[in-house]
C-alpha cells in the first residue's frame, strides 16, 4: 500500500494500492502494444495533444494547490507549480519539430542517407515529491511529443499527482494506454527494469534510489537518466550586488522549505562582505512565518516528512557541536516534528556533515573566502554536482569561474531556477544524463541510419 501520510498533522491524506507483479507486467503489456500507433501520429498531432493536457492540469490547479499542501506541505500562497510546469511544456513543444528532424546526410540520384530520430519504445518515470508535477513534466511532455508511451511512478508522499496528470491527459485525448499511472513499490519496479520492460528510464530522487535503478538496469542495456542529490554551492564575489545576492541565495536555500533539488545549501562570500551579508541573510531569514501550509499568511512550510526534519536537526546539531554558530532563535511553530526552524550557520567548515552532505532542508552554512581561487576549490570539494550560483558584475570573470567548476549548470546572478532552452544535466554523485532542450528529445530518442542505394 502507498500511503501518504500529510505532514500538516500527521494524518493518512491518501493511500492507494500497488500494483501486482502480473497486474504491473499487464500495464507494461498494454503501453507497448499502444506506442505503435501513437509514435504513427503526426508529430504535430502529438504536440497539439500534449499542450492540451497540459493547459487541462493547469484548469485543476485552484484543487491542485491544497492538495500540494497535504501532501508534501509547500504553502498555498505560492500557488502551486502550474507556471513552471506550463513553460517546460511549452518549450519542448516549441522545439520538438527542429529537435526531431531527420538529418540527411545525401538525397542524390544514387542515395538516400539519412539519420532519424525514432522513439525508445515505453519510457518509465519515476518522479519525486519535492516539485511532483514540474519534475513529471520535464520527461512527459518530450517523451509524449517523440513518440513513446510514458509510464508514470510517482513518489508515494505525492501519489494524486500521476493520477491528475494522467486524468487531465486522457481527457484532452492522449490514449489511456499510451500514457498510464502506475503505483509500484521498490521491487516491482527493480523488477520491471531489470525485464526489459521500459526503453528508457528517468528517475529523480535519492542517490540511493539512483544507484537501485542503475543496479536493476545493469546488464539490461536499458538507457538510464539519473537526477540524483545536491549540495549547490552559492559564490558572492567581492563585486557583487549585496541586496539581490542575499535575497536571491537565501530564497534559494528556504523556498519550499529547503526541499528542492538545485535548492542553495552552501554559501562562499568574498571575506569583505562577510559580515554585511550574514546580517542581511539573518534579517531575511527571521521574518519568514513557520506555519500551516493551508493559512495564506504562511510563507515556511512543514518539511515533507518528520525524518526528513529529523535528519536536518541532526546536520545542526552535530556542527554546532563541532563549533558552528546558529544565527536563527527556535521559531515558536518549531514542534519537533515536520515544522522546523530554518537556520544559518557561520563558523562552519567542510568537516561538517552540513557542509558536506545534503541537507534538503531550511539550512544553509556561509563561510569567508579570500579569493575566487579558493571560492572555486571549496565548490569543487564535494560529492555532488548540479548547480552553482557565481554572483558578480563580470560576465568574463564568472564564465572563467564556471569553466572551473564541476557542475551541470552554473548561473550568474541568479540561482535555483531550471531553463527549458538549456539542458537540465549533472556530475559526479548528481547522476548522468540530461532533460529539457533538444539533449532532452536525444536522450528520449534513438538515433536510426538510412542507407537507401536507388540503383
Amino acid at each position: 500500500m502507498i500511503r501518504c501520510i500529510s505532514p500538516i498533522d500527521g494524518s493518512v491524506y491518501a493511500e492507494r494500492p500497488t500494483l501486482s507483479t502480473d497486474d504491473a507486467t499487464a500495464a507494461v503489456a498494454r503501453a507497448q502494444a499502444a506506442q505503435a500507433a501513437w509514435a504513427a501520429r503526426p508529430l504535430a498531432e502529438r504536440i497539439a495533444l500534449v499542450q492540451e493536457g497540459v493547459a487541462a492540469v493547469g484548469q485543476m490547479n485552484d484543487a491542485i494547490v491544497p492538495e500540494l499542501a497535504h501532501q508534501m506541505g509547500r504553502p498555498i500562497r505560492y500557488g502551486g507549480e502550474f507556471g513552471g510546469f506550463h513553460e517546460r511544456a511549452s518549450y519542448m513543444a516549441q522545439i520538438a519539430e527542429d529537435a526531431l528532424a531527420d538529418i540527411v546526410v545525401e538525397d542524390s540520384a544514387d542515395f538516400r542517407r539519412v539519420i532519424k530520430r525514432v522513439p525508445h519504445g515505453v519510457v518509465l518515470v519515476v518522479a519525486p515529491w519535492n516539485y511532483p508535477y514540474m519534475t513529471a513534466i520535464n520527461t512527459v511532455a518530450p517523451a509524449l511529443i517523440a513518440g513513446n508511451s510514458v509510464m508514470l511512478k510517482h513518489a508515494s508522499q505525492t501519489p494524486l499527482v500521476g493520477e491528475r496528470m494522467a486524468q487531465a491527459f486522457h481527457d484532452a485525448g492522449v490514449p489511456e494506454d499510451v500514457f498510464i499511472n502506475v503505483f509500484l513499490d521498490h521491487q516491482t519496479t527493480s523488477d520491471l527494469i531489470a525485464a526489459r520492460s521500459f526503453g528508457f528510464v528517468n528517475f529523480t530522487g535519492s542517490v540511493a534510489g539512483g544507484q537501485a535503478i542503475a543496479a536493476a538496469a545493469a546488464g539490461s542495456f536499458t538507457g538510464v537518466g539519473l537526477e540524483l542529490g545536491g549540495k549547490d554551492p552559492g559564490y558572492v564575489c567581492d563585486d557583487a550586488d549585496l541586496d539581490a545576492a542575499a535575497d536571491t541565495l537565501i530564497d534559494g536555500a528556504m523556498f519550499n522549505s529547503g526541499q528542492c533539488c538545485c535548492g542553495i545549501e552552501r554559501i562562499y562570500v568574498a571575506e569583505r562582505h562577510f559580515d554585511a551579508f550574514v546580517q542581511k541573510a539573518v534579517g531575511i531569514v527571521q521574518n519568514y512565518k513557520l506555519g500551516n501550509p493551508l493559512y495564506p499568511e504562511t510563507t515556511l512550510g512543514p518539511m515533507a516528512h518528520k525524518r526528513f526534519a529529523d535528519e536536518v536537526r541532526a546536520q545542526i546539531a552535530e556542527a554546532t557541536a563541532q563549533g558552528a554558530k546558529a544565527h536563527i532563535a527556535t521559531f515558536a511553530e518549531d514542534d519537533g516534528g515536520a515544522y522546523l526552524s530554518p537556520q544559518i550557520l557561520t563558523h562552519v567548515t567542510h568537516d561538517m556533515r552540513v557542509m558536506r552532505d545534503e541537507s534538503f532542508g531550511p539550512v544553509v552554512g556561509i563561510m569567508p573566502v579570500k579569493d575566487d581561487a579558493e571560492a572555486v576549490r571549496l565548490m569543487n570539494d564535494s560529492n555532488f554536482g548540479l548547480t552553482a550560483s557565481v554572483w558578480t558584475q563580470d560576465v568574463t570573470r564568472a564564465e572563467a569561474i564556471a569553466d572551473q567548476i564541476d557542475t551541470g549548470t552554473v548561473f550568474m546572478n541568479r540561482a535555483d531556477y531550471l531553463d527549458p532552452g538549456l539542458c537540465w544535466t549533472g556530475c559526479k554523485d548528481t547522476g548522468r544524463g540530461g532533460g529539457l532542450s533538444v539533449i532532452g528529445y536525444h536522450n528520449l530518442t534513438r538515433p536510426k541510419s538510412y542507407h537507401l542505394k536507388k540503383a
